[in-house]
């Protein structure tokens, strides 16, 4: 058996979306008949299980998994809520980039897709030396940006797509989180502006609409099929 695809799942900003959509994603994949595990890079302001693992699981309409339980899916939780690096220099130790590598080497000879969920923006340190971004494109995972409609979101969006297109790495698509959008004019603008700016990087113009939790909770949730298009061609 081949080992799995990983796709990583990066926002704009913290408190993004990130979370649900990666637990939409993951719920998406299973309905379509594929072994399907989340995972989290590192998770601050918590201990124990990731609470964004237990997120997943629950849109995913799964229990947690073995994985869950024996740290695979989050190698690293610090109870501080704030970035990474300084989260793991409160704890006294520093994020071994290799560590999450490597579990998530294990979860791909398991599964047929690993959801990477990221830790807020592409430029996010992970050590003092060391981002998000510089990890994503050591290990070359083609990545689903989450967006929104709210201000500055534009400026952040156009700066990811530009990050990983001079890195290397390719972008399915964009998430665009409109749950409490203020202008719909300003939404549908944003969204063409997107596209517009995916499409001058080389990738896919794919721009997904994403609402409400709520609207998802009782298992229904957006076709996600395009994001994966390039990844099964």
């Amino acid at each position: 058996m081949a080992d799995g695809i990983v796709v990583a799942v990066t926002g704009i900003d913290t408190d993004i979306g990130k979370t649900v959509a990666t637990g939409l994603l993951g719920r998406y994949l299973l309905g379509q008949g594929h072994r399907v595990i989340t995972q989290k890079i590192a998770q601050t302001g918590c201990t124990e299980i990731s609470e964004d693992i237990i997120k997943h699981r629950h849109l995913m309409g799964i229990s947690l998994q073995d994985a869950d339980r024996r740290g695979l899916t989050c190698p690293y939780i610090f109870p501080v809520p704030c970035s990474p690096h300084l989260a793991a220099s409160l704890a006294g130790v520093e994020i071994d980039c290799g560590r999450i590598a490597a579990a998530t080497a294990e979860l791909r000879k398991a599964y047929d897709y690993v959801l990477l969920e990221g830790v807020g923006g592409l430029l996010v340190p992970l050590r003092d030396d060391w981002t998000l971004l510089d990890y994503l494109e050591t290990a070359g995972h083609p990545l689903i940006l989450v967006s929104s409609p709210r201000l500055g979101s534009i400026n952040h969006t156009l700066a990811a797509l530009e990050l990983a297109k001079r890195r290397g790495l390719t972008v399915l698509g964009i998430l665009y989180n409109r749950y409490g959008e203020q202008d719909t004019a300003i939404a549908e603008d944003s969204s063409r502006i997107f596209s517009i700016y995916l499409r001058r990087h080389g990738f896919a113009d794919t721009v997904i609409d994403l609402w409400d939790y709520q609207e998802y909770a009782t298992g229904k949730g957006p076709d996600f099929g395009r994001l994966f298009d390039t990844l099964n061609a």
